[in-house]
């Protein structure tokens, strides 16, 4: 069975910085896009960044292009999520995903696994 394991989410100041990590296992993890999304106490699930299986080609949701860097290391079966200039609106919890080789995706119904989550609160 396929794991996703992520880490890193904590609290911290407005304007701070946090790097997430997630780890996976049982899993060809070069042959996969893998993906970070986010859901906010009430809110909906949402995209926030993407990143094809050789690192080539990554995608950003509006809201945290220019902050955030979405970034992998094949070697170590890990998908990094570096957020910078952290706001009230980027708590939430964060989710990594493993989606098929392919465009990279913002859908969520691309990606096939999911991690369970760790938290991030932003305090102002």
């Amino acid at each position: 069975q396929v794991q996703l394991v992520e880490s890193g989410g904590g609290l911290v100041q407005a304007g701070g910085s946090l790097r997430l990590s997630c780890a996976a296992s049982r899993i060809s993890f070069s042959a996969y896009n893998m993906g970070w999304f986010r859901q906010a106490p009430g809110k909906e699930r949402e995209f926030v960044a993407a990143i094809s299986w050789s690192g080539g080609a990554t995608i950003y949701a509006d809201s945290v292009k220019g902050r955030f860097t979405i970034s992998r290391d094949n070697a170590k079966n890990t998908v990094y999520l570096q957020m910078n200039s952290l706001n009230s609106e980027d708590a939430g919890d964060y989710y990594c995903a493993a989606g098929p080789i392919g465009p990279v995706a913002g859908r969520a119904f691309r990606y096939d696994h999911w991690g369970q989550g760790t938290q991030v609160t932003v305090s102002s």
